[in-house]
């Protein structure tokens, strides 16, 4: 789900369905060590948030969260490689949220490329949704492309995490001291 992310040393199936967002599955193919994140934006974060924020939705911290946790399971960085997935302009934005699929595509692969992760593979941009199967004993992926305006539930899905991501912080009352 987005802002989620997952590692493992078995052989497992990792799923997930993006349009705007993107996925990023990381490997390090001698050590069979994988995982996959899935973020919406490349980061957002207002500092008085940032112990309450679900840090795994924004790009920054749903990469440095999913190589942490690859590490973990003693993957080498200097092995690491990545497929890119996402970005697809699926959702009309308010102008003054600024064009945030090709910033989400920027965020990917400037960040692994200032990692030194090269992306071997990606899939990223046009107008559709991806759904993608990411098997992490063989780091292979099967994509499906599908046309977003025939999957309501998705629409509403995407909608639903665009308003989230957009509004403004809850107001806290001021603690009091006695």
């Amino acid at each position: 789900m987005p802002g989620e992310y997952f590692a493992t040393q078995k052989d497992q199936v990792l799923y997930t369905v993006v349009g705007s967002c993107i996925a990023t599955c990381i490997y390090d193919r001698e050590q069979k060590i994988a995982g996959m994140n899935h973020f919406l934006l490349p980061g957002m974060v207002r500092p008085d948030d940032m112990l309450t924020s679900d840090l795994g939705r924004y790009g920054m911290f749903a990469m440095e969260l999913l190589i942490g946790e690859l590490i973990k399971l003693g993957a080498r960085r200097g092995k690491l490689e990545a497929k890119l997935f996402g970005g697809g302009n699926v959702l009309k934005f308010r102008s003054c949220d600024g064009d945030v699929t090709r910033s989400n595509i920027r965020f990917a692969k400037k960040f692994l490329e200032l990692e030194g992760i090269p992306a071997v593979s990606q899939d990223l941009g046009g107008n559709g949704g991806r759904k993608i199967l990411f098997f992490s004993d063989s780091d292979k992926v099967l994509l499906k492309r599908f046309d977003i305006r025939k999957e309501r539930s998705f629409i509403k899905s995407e909608e639903t995490y665009k308003k989230t991501i957009f509004q403004e912080p809850h107001i806290k009352s001021p603690l009091r001291l006695f």
